[in-house]
């Protein structure tokens, strides 16, 4: 752990207090084009910057975790990357937890590259977690994970999504145990001993079904975040959140985006709407 790290607590601890603080939602910040247009804003780089500059205002210090999804700004070339730098910065400057939406997944060299490049102390980019994809092998996550932990950073595995896409791979057997039990295991190992809550997380759509029930997952006992997107205008309901979580329910960090952001441009409509779904949330899964 480095001398700029040492006071840092573990994401998983601080991911925690904010949940308990704020309640336990992640708002996304999803500028595409067809909601930039319905904002009234021009999809362009100053469209982008003025969406994202409202997000921030709106959500920082209101919300527990804020979701900037990379691809959105990733669409205007290095004058986008720019945009999300600053982004980024705006939420560490206000202390709101920060999960960088980019899916990454690759092998060595490559691996350790993307995790520098969104966990490393210095970078522009950098975030307080990252989502990864595990599918070419949860080890070959390995650079991810272990830079996180040494910064107090976390990170995301993608462990069963709820696009219909996802089924033919996460729920494939191997030896009698599913490609996503897989993933949990290793999720699993890596939390253990962690308190109050481990630093690697899941995501696990809120609109599966009976899916983890169905493939033997022990969620509760990974002890992980478990970012959960469907909550909103996608339909999962209070009881759909129960069926699917169960005993992990507490640890349950529902992503929320169209339903939030469908309140702006005004900054206090989105400021209002983030707190009215907090507040629901917070009754919902801690019933």
């Amino acid at each position: 752990m480095t001398e700029a790290t040492a006071g840092r607590l573990p994401f998983g601890a601080r991911l925690r207090a904010a949940m308990d603080a704020l309640g336990p939602l992640c708002v996304g910040i999803d500028p595409h084009a067809g909601l930039l247009a319905r904002w009234g804003l021009d999809d362009s780089v100053q469209g982008l910057e003025r969406f994202a500059g409202a997000c921030v205002e709106a959500f920082a210090g209101r919300v527990a975790v804020v979701k900037p999804q990379s691809a959105f700004f990733e669409r205007f070339g290095s004058a986008g990357v720019a945009v999300l730098e600053r982004t980024l910065a705006d939420l560490r400057e206000a202390g709101t937890l920060s999960v960088l939406d980019v899916k990454r997944g690759d092998i060595g060299s490559t691996m350790a590259a993307y995790a520098d490049a969104y966990l490393g102390e210095t970078s522009p980019l950098r975030a307080d977690a990252v989502t990864v994809s595990p599918f070419l092998g949860y080890d070959s996550l390995r650079p991810a994970l272990d830079l996180a932990a040494a910064t107090g950073r976390g990170v995301f595995v993608l462990a069963l999504t709820s696009n219909p896409e996802g089924a033919s791979v996460q729920h494939a057997m191997l030896d009698r145990r599913s490609v996503a039990g897989r993933v949990v295991d290793g999720v699993t190992q890596d939390n253990a001993g962690a308190e109050p809550l481990g630093s690697v997380g899941m995501v696990v759509g809120a609109t599966v079904g009976e899916a983890v029930q169905a493939l033997g997952l022990d969620l509760a006992a990974a002890n992980a975040p478990l970012l959960a997107p469907g909550v909103g205008a996608q339909g999962a309901t209070a009881e759909d959140l129960r069926r699917v979580f169960g005993d992990a329910l507490p640890n349950v960090l529902a992503s929320s985006s169209r339903e939030v952001l469908g309140a702006g441009p005004d900054v206090a409509a989105l400021a209002a709407a983030a707190r009215d779904t907090a507040d629901r949330l917070a009754q919902t899964l801690r019933s």
